[in-house]
């Protein structure tokens, strides 16, 4: 008889033998009606900038507090770390970005941000939650109270993290210089998402290398001023500084191995004061990005070495040769632990079903995120996933020639939020009752 009935408990369908499936569903569905949408509304509505989230950190603790967890604030500036202790088990973290950013909202949308705040530096910007961090820190919520709900069907602890200046690439730094790990545990796994307009609402992609790393470098180009008319009695910045430009990109078509991901950008070359006068200096700024520590040594060498060798050839001095500066605001790539990915597809395909994973998603670009700063050092078996926010009809006429999506960053961004920060939560919930099975 026991041989029996385990032959048809394993028999059964994944989610009615766990706690996910359509009773989860039902569960964030009601939720994101009765609480989640107007959480939503009031993150998106008031949005901070990096660094700046006091109220929403508060609003975030106050939220988690509700639902049962300790919550310490003020955590590497702004950051919140919420705990629930369940008995035996795993330590999980799963992180969620708070920050806005300096972008006036043209969405269109009736709750559009009118918000304004003041940067680190004193500046005052418009702010607009232009990256989906909204729906982060409305799922981390959504997250906290189907846990909590469901403390019969895990055991462990559940560490939820609220961090700042996710844009700046530096929130994570901050808390892990605020001796996170020390102070509340080392996880035994992190997880963490981030919604894409680029990905269909209610699926979920993830993948080995889902972000790049990046650096930011500077040059600054001497020259020596002179008259517009007069060329020949100057060394003309602006000329050199083309000639860079160009002669980098060299790098990526001519140095780089073909199948190894890697962009070099020139986004800002500022010169000059009037259409007559020869500069004494030009600078450029570029965005450098990779997916391996050899490609990013390879291409910071050969940055500098372009730049400087391009001078010389120009007649630049030696002692006014281009200034090359990797600026600290480096992030590594985000590399998903394979065998914990694979145990989180399989989660995900048996309790979500095979409709909700979209297992053929490309990216289209080499973005970056500061996650990897919480679990490359010491390292923690992480998986970084990404939400869809963009209804499928709306994919499919822009792949048609019609409107095209708007891309993070802009200030016409914008998801769907209910299935955005519904598909968030379950399956963030899912692959933590993975993780952390009642014994």
């Amino acid at each position: 008889m026991k041989l029996l009935i385990a032959g048809l408990l394993a028999a059964l369908p994944f989610h009615i033998a766990h706690a996910a499936g359509p009773d989860l569903s039902a569960a964030i569905a009601k939720d994101y009606r009765g609480h989640l949408a107007g959480l939503y509304d009031h993150f998106h509505r008031n949005p901070e900038l990096s660094f700046m989230e006091v109220k929403t950190a508060a609003r975030l603790a106050s939220e988690l507090r509700a639902a049962g967890f300790e919550v310490t604030e003020g955590v590497g500036g702004t950051g919140v770390v919420a705990i629930m202790k369940n008995g035996p088990g795993p330590l999980v973290m799963m992180r969620a970005d708070m920050d806005g950013l300096p972008v006036l909202e043209k969405s269109g949308l009736p709750n559009a941000s009118k918000a304004t705040g003041k940067d680190r530096e004193g500046n005052l910007q418009p702010t607009m939650h232009a990256c989906g961090h909204d729906v982060h820190i409305t799922s981390l919520v959504g997250t906290a109270r189907q846990m909590a709900a469901r403390r019969k069907s895990w055991s462990g602890t559940l560490m939820l993290i609220g961090q700042p200046a996710e844009e700046r690439a530096g929130g994570a730094v901050a808390m892990m210089k605020d001796r996170v790990w020390e102070r509340f545990g080392k996880p035994d796994y992190a997880l963490a998402f981030h919604v894409s307009s680029d990905v269909e609402a209610g699926k979920i992609v993830a993948s080995e290398a889902p972000y790049s790393g990046v650096d930011t470098v500077d040059i600054l180009i001497h020259g020596v001023g002179a008259h517009g008319a007069s060329p020949h009695r100057g060394k003309d910045p602006v000329m050199l500084g083309a000639q860079i430009v160009v002669a980098l990109q060299t790098i990526i078509s001519r140095e780089r191995e073909p199948h190894e991901p890697a962009v070099i950008t020139v986004g800002s070359f500022h010169a000059g004061s009037k259409a007559n006068i020869i500069s004494d200096s030009a600078k450029l700024q570029l965005t450098v990005r990779n997916e391996s520590a050899a490609t990013r040594t390879m291409l910071l060498d050969a940055i500098k070495r372009v730049a400087i060798n391009t001078a010389r050839a120009n007649g630049v001095a030696e002692d006014q040769l281009p200034e090359v500066t990797v600026l600290d605001e480096m992030t590594p790539p985000t590399l998903n632990d394979a065998a914990l990915l694979r145990r989180m597809k399989q989660a995900w395909t048996d309790s979500l079903g095979a409709h909700i994973f979209d297992a053929n998603y490309k990216r289209s670009g080499m973005g970056a995120e500061d996650f990897p700063f919480f679990t490359a050092k010491p390292y923690i078996p992480s998986v970084y996933f990404t939400v869809g926010g963009t209804p499928k009809a709306a994919l499919e006429a822009a792949a048609a020639g019609g409107p095209p999506v708007p891309s993070h960053h802009s200030a016409i961004f914008k998801v769907e939020p209910e299935p955005a920060v519904t598909t968030g939560v379950e399956a963030t919930v899912t692959a933590m009752l993975a993780l952390m099975k009642t014994r």
